[in-house]
């Protein structure tokens, strides 16, 4: 996966107004902040920051709103989503992902605290014309309450794990009210990351949800019963300009996330989810599987099932298993 021309072309623009080694003091402070997972002070305060995290953290975060957009779009084929609001949109990340992913989007809501994304956001999408459909980019804080109309999609990414708890559970409720069709949250796929989820898909449930991704079952997580956490990885392209910020020599980033899903209307069902690489052997694969009763379950599928042999050959973490 690589970001359409246009962003990358933007991006490029904004990180060369800044100087070379204030962009890499910024982005060593950007990762350093986020290892350290402390919410309480912003990770981007500079106008080194902001570009920094265009170059190094925008790529990954867009690979993942991508990636959750594909489990929508294998149900709606796209043509259902006509609309999008992102609340926490930062500099419009989903807003690119899903004009990439669906083919009938108009309109674009974007609410954002910060001024300086707003703008910035604008600045990036500028360039882009009638490829981007119509945005509004809307100033209001999550915390202090939030009024917006319908969309068919709501898309809360990265962003519900960085407010307090009254503010989330609040923000989550007004935006499953605002959801015509689906509601995404997006969360890094770390224990912390994933226990956002695994709340908001808690009351998600209790409010009458359909849950869609990646969990094929309404019942309790089996995985945080087990103590461990459901999280899934998703490969982005490098550029160049990413490769000497991060000090990296591969020309591939894996960023891994937690998530889900969750719709207005009952899904069908589409069977078990693999939660882990795939064990590709010799002459058998390993799954791990989630399944539609509610439980993990490892399963082997040797050469001799010549037809579910050659699918698990290509099966990846984070797909959709025939159960």
């Amino acid at each position: 996966m690589r970001l359409p021309p246009e962003l990358l072309d933007a991006i490029q623009q904004e990180t060369e107004k800044i100087d070379r080694r204030r962009l890499l003091h910024a982005t060593a402070q950007l990762t350093e902040h986020y290892q350290a997972a402390d919410f309480s002070t912003p990770a981007i305060a500079t106008d080194a920051q902001r570009a920094a995290y265009l170059a190094v953290r925008l790529p990954a975060t867009y690979a993942a709103n991508r990636r959750v957009f594909s489990e929508i779009n294998m149900r709606a084929r796209g043509s259902e989503i006509t609309s999008l609001l992102d609340l926490g949109a930062g500099p419009g990340t989903a807003l690119w992902a899903a004009a990439e992913e669906f083919s009938a989007l108009q309109r674009a809501t974007l609410i954002e605290t910060d001024e300086h994304w707003l703008r910035l956001g604008k600045a990036l999408a500028e360039p882009a014309g009638a490829s981007l459909p119509q945005a509004q980019w809307l100033r209001q804080d999550l915390r202090s309450g939030l009024s917006c109309d319908r969309h068919d999609l709501v898309v809360i990414s990265y962003t519900l794990g960085e407010l307090p708890s009254s503010s989330a559970e609040e923000t989550l409720r007004k935006a499953w009210k605002f959801a015509g069709r689906y509601l995404v949250v997006i969360e890094p796929g770390t224990r912390r990351g994933f226990a956002t989820v695994l709340a908001a898909r808690s009351m998600l449930l209790e409010n009458g949800a359909a849950i869609v991704s990646p969990c094929p079952h309404a019942s309790a997580c089996p995985m945080a019963a087990a103590g461990d956490w459901c999280h899934f990885s998703q490969r982005i392209e490098r550029t160049s300009q990413h490769r000497q910020l991060k000090g990296g020599a591969l020309g591939y980033e894996d960023e891994k996330f937690s998530y889900v899903i969750a719709a207005k209307e009952p899904q069908a069902g589409s069977g078990a989810r693999i939660v882990r690489h795939p064990g590709k052997h010799g002459g058998h694969v390993q799954l791990a599987l989630c399944t539609p009763e509610g439980k993990l379950e490892s399963r082997t599928v040797a050469r001799s099932s010549k037809a579910a042999y050659k699918l698990a050959r290509k099966a990846e973490w984070g797909d959709i298993w025939p159960h």
